[in-house]
């Protein structure tokens, strides 16, 4: 595999997960009531557990998107450019 086929996958890759970051924050943000009402029916939870967890998980998946998305992307762009 090619470096310019790695940064076109690294960049599709990082679009399509930014996209999902962003829908998600937008999600829990704009609608959490609903999101919260859905994971209640199916799991015993407070509303302070929710709101934790979901702040969690968004965290956790900018972190992760960051590391194995963001910057090996930069980092091949940056490679290709010198």
């Amino acid at each position: 595999m090619t470096m310019d086929i790695l940064t076109s996958v690294l960049g599709g890759c990082s679009l399509i997960n930014g996209a999902l970051l962003l829908i998600s924050s937008l999600y829990l943000h704009l609608a959490g009531d609903s999101a919260y009402r859905i994971q209640r029916s199916l799991f015993p939870v407070s509303r302070e557990q929710f709101s934790m967890t979901a702040y969690r998980f968004l965290g956790l998946y900018k972190l992760l998107w960051i590391f194995f998305n963001v910057v090996p992307y930069v980092s091949l762009k940056w490679v290709a450019i010198s």
